[in-house]
């Protein structure tokens, strides 16, 4: 599919005013009472809706532009079908063109709906939201009926026409308003939309054509994910009653913390201890990063508070860009215990730069003291 602003022709800096006057355009050029069994523009008039309820949405959008239609885990943003209230919004339900209706006048689909969307919280090890892992997810959800083959009926029994509706799937519904009589067709709830109904439904499933039970997906966390980002899988939520398509899942992640490192935007930030030694005279320290060793370079007279940085070792871009870096932060070490020759060799170096210090608690020391 094109790009949601090129779909609408507009600027990726567009305020919604703007989207909303590009949508309202198009939708009037592209609707399908002006352009009657045009099946190429109703699917375009169904991809501009799709742009737009995204980028009309401050959420979606924001989403959208970082990770383009198919959503940082490749399922997109919804479909279309919710298109016609997206028109009904602009036009009050009404065709501009003098028709018995906008889509919401269109006659409803024959047929039990879609299954529904579900959406499942996912724990994702720090490590993984970074470098990208797969990760199981376990859903209790409706699947198909095997017995019936998702019929609803048991094999050779015979469907009858619909009572309440007469076999067509709807039912008109006439409401009076300050503007006169208004006519509303809706699904039937006899049949849900498919005219008929099961003489001998399946023991199983209840003429439900679905059963309960419990699936276990493999989700894709790209590298780069964060918390609160969602992963949509296209078709994998609830099977439809009686062969109808299925629903989507969506998986939130929530990324645990890590012991050691943290998260600031695409950068991992950590501490580095620094040994007393070390600072003041420099050397090299391995750092443990989420990929293995790296060896820092200490300067001599590093003070605690200095940031060391490890270029390109940090969180990988969800749009493809440049990894962020690694943010080693100096502290430095104070030995809390010394040996008495660590302690005579400390107060020598004091001595020489004449630091004032406490007296010795060491043995050693305290005899030293009274005999000088």
């Amino acid at each position: 599919m094109a790009d949601y602003y090129e779909l609408l022709g507009i600027d990726r800096s567009a305020e919604p005013d703007e989207i909303k006057k590009a949508y309202r355009k198009l939708a009037r050029e592209l609707h399908p009472d002006r352009n009657p069994g045009d099946d190429v523009a109703e699917a375009r008039f169904k991809e501009v809706a799709k742009a737009y309820e995204t980028l009309s949405d401050g959420e979606r959008r924001e989403q959208y532009d970082r990770f383009g239609e198919a959503g940082p885990g490749g399922g997109g943003f919804g479909d279309a079908a919710g298109f016609g209230d997206i028109f009904d919004a602009f036009f009050g339900g009404q065709s501009p063109f003098g028709g018995s209706g906008g889509f919401s006048g269109q006659q409803a689909s024959r047929g039990p709906a879609r299954g529904d969307d579900l959406e499942v919280v996912v724990d994702v090890l720090f490590e993984d939201a970074v470098l990208g892992s797969a990760q199981p997810v376990e859903i209790r959800t409706h699947v198909p009926c095997e017995p019936c083959e998702a019929t609803g009926a048991v094999e050779g029994s015979n469907k009858v026409s619909c009572e309440t509706c007469g076999g067509v799937g709807q039912v008109r519904q006439v409401r009076r308003s300050i503007l006169g009589q208004m006519v509303s067709t809706g699904t039937c709830p006899t049949c849900e939309g498919s005219g008929e109904v099961i003489e001998d439904p399946c023991a199983s499933c209840g003429g439900d054509g679905r059963v309960v039970d419990e699936l276990t997906y493999t989700v894709d966390i790209p590298a780069g994910v964060d918390t609160g980002a969602t992963l949509r899988l296209s078709g994998r939520g609830a099977a439809g009653q009686r062969g109808a398509g299925f629903g989507d899942l969506y998986v939130r992640v929530r990324v645990l913390p890590h012991d050691r490192f943290q998260r600031d935007s695409n950068d991992l930030v950590t501490e580095l201890a620094v040994p007393m030694t070390v600072a003041a005279l420099g050397g090299d320290l391995d750092l443990e990063t989420l990929e293995g060793t790296e060896t820092i370079t200490v300067e001599a007279g590093t003070q605690t508070g200095k940031v060391f940085r490890l270029r390109g070792h940090g969180v990988p871009s969800l749009q493809g860009g440049r990894r962020g870096d690694i943010r080693a932060i100096a502290v430095v070490m104070t030995p809390e215990k010394l040996g008495e020759r660590e302690e005579e060799l400390l107060r020598e170096f004091a001595a020489l730069r004449g630091d004032e210090l406490s007296e010795s608690r060491s043995l050693l020391g305290r005899i030293r003291s009274a005999l000088s």
